[in-house]
């Protein structure tokens, strides 16, 4: 009481008498209260000391290590119609099985026969481009037949020529020596004439010199005659050379061009029939995609298509496979502003949905049903919702195993470690929003590692 009135009651009033006045008489002194407010300040204080490990908290879910290990979607590579299923839901399949069989929808396909006669039409142009090799053979042939014809017609012109030339020198001489007679008989002439004249020869002396003058002046005459035909025949002949060496040029030149002509439609024929073959390889091909086989081993989870006879475009999904031979990591999500904070090889401690777990984020070592792993790779570039993410691979140095009924997709939270401080630090790190610490134990902190990726300055 304050005792603020001069008029006290206290010395009047027996308070022994009241019951609740005992009560508190009694417990005022027990000041062991104080002792236990103390002790648990002084207990706080300590814990405030205690050791405490940093984490960041990030959420997940199972994953597997390597692409070919996830869950994929079997296609179809074809238009077609579903026409027969070999498989259901939960089937374990082999690589090389046969899943679901397809018919052809397209109407350019729908000949039975179509690759047989595929391939008589490349029977055919591959007797085309025989028959036209035989015609360049030929054409050849034709070529150096009519080359030797010219060349012997050429070398005949020319012996001709040579005859020609040497008759035209054996007239040539003949020649001079008409010409000489003719003068003889010119000379016997004026001679007998002179006699003649003087008395001395007789007329038919005169005319039969006359008569042998006028035969040597014939003969000259014709001899000079027959020195120009010869002229002229050799000329003729010179001309006839040419005349050869153009004709057989033309038949030459059609020759070659009718080769040319054999070779181009030869070609033709041969890009025809590669052109056949590579369409019927596309079609025996194509017929192998009718059979949509598994691409590995694996249980059959989803059942994209369903039904028989429904219409189906290519690259349309039909089934998914989860593979039977994998292993198994967890895809986590963390902020780019804990990005820096972490690396390769770092320690994550895991909690799997399904599996009860009690987590100590500070004391890992006290946590009970959590599994430990280490970061096998960091993305350098954010998802849509502007985290990174980062892959964890089981922990080899660890001796708990993660469990073995763990299935892709499960949930997972992750807890990555990082630096041991005072647990003052973390409440007064927390209450002020700041980061983690960023350097590790018996690094230099001197080096700034940054693991986020940096734009290019332009």
């Amino acid at each position: 009481m304050l005792n603020l009135s001069k008029y006290r009651i206290n010395r009047d009033v027996d308070r022994t008498s009241y019951r609740s006045y005992q009560y508190l008489i009694k417990h005022k002194n027990r000041s062991y209260v104080l002792y236990v407010l103390a002790g648990l300040m002084v207990l706080g204080a300590a814990l405030m000391f205690l050791p405490w490990t940093q984490t960041i908290k990030a959420k997940g879910k199972v994953t597997t290590q390597f692409p070919n290990q996830r869950p994929q979607a079997i296609q179809s590579i074809l238009s077609g119609k579903l026409e027969n299923w070999y498989v259901q839901e939960g089937d374990m399949v082999k690589k090389g099985d046969t899943i679901v069989f397809i018919s052809e929808v397209k109407d350019e396909y729908f000949d039975p026969e179509l690759l047989a006669r595929t391939q008589q039409q490349i029977d055919a142009k591959s007797q085309s481009v025989d028959n036209y090799g035989a015609k360049v053979n030929s054409l050849d042939q034709q070529y150096a037949a009519l080359v030797e014809a010219r060349d012997l017609k050429i070398e005949q012109t020319k012996n001709k020529i040579k005859q020609k030339q040497l008759s035209l020198t054996a007239d040539s001489t003949d020649l001079q020596a008409f010409e000489t007679q003719a003068e003889i008989a010119q000379n016997q002439f004026n001679r007998t004439e002179e006699l003649y004249n003087k008395g001395i020869k007789s007329l038919n002396e005169l005319e039969d010199k006359r008569l042998k003058l006028r035969n040597s002046r014939a003969k000259v005459v014709s001899q000079q005659n027959k020195i120009l035909a010869s002229i002229n025949e050799l000329g003729n002949l010179n001309l006839s050379l040419q005349t050869i060496r153009s004709e057989y040029a033309d038949k030459m030149a059609k020759a070659q061009s009718d080769k040319f002509s054999a070779r181009t439609a030869q070609l033709d024929a041969t890009a025809n029939e590669v052109k056949l073959k590579n369409q019927l390889s596309n079609y025996s091909k194509r017929q192998e995609f009718y059979t949509i086989r598994a691409p590995q081993d694996g249980r059959i989870t989803q059942a994209i298509k369903k039904g028989v006879g429904e219409i189906i475009k290519e690259g349309t999904d039909i089934v998914t496979i989860m593979p039977s031979n994998y292993d198994l990591a967890v895809e986590i999500f963390v902020k780019p502003i804990d990005l820096p904070l972490i690396k390769i090889g770092q320690e994550v401690l895991l909690q799997f949905d399904g599996w009860p777990a009690i987590v100590f984020k500070g004391w890992p070592e006290n946590s009970t049903g959590t599994f430990t792993g280490t970061i096998m790779a960091i993305d350098q570039f954010s998802d849509n919702t502007g985290e990174y993410r980062v892959l964890v691979k089981p922990n080899i140095n660890d001796e708990k195993d993660w469990p073995e009924q763990l299935l892709v997709g499960s949930g997972s939270r992750a807890f990555i470690l990082l630096d041991d401080v005072p647990v003052w630090y973390e409440l007064w790190r927390q209450l002020n929003g700041f980061p983690a610490n960023f350097y590790q134990k018996g690094e230099d902190q001197s080096e700034f590692k940054q693991k986020a990726p940096l734009k290019k300055v332009k």
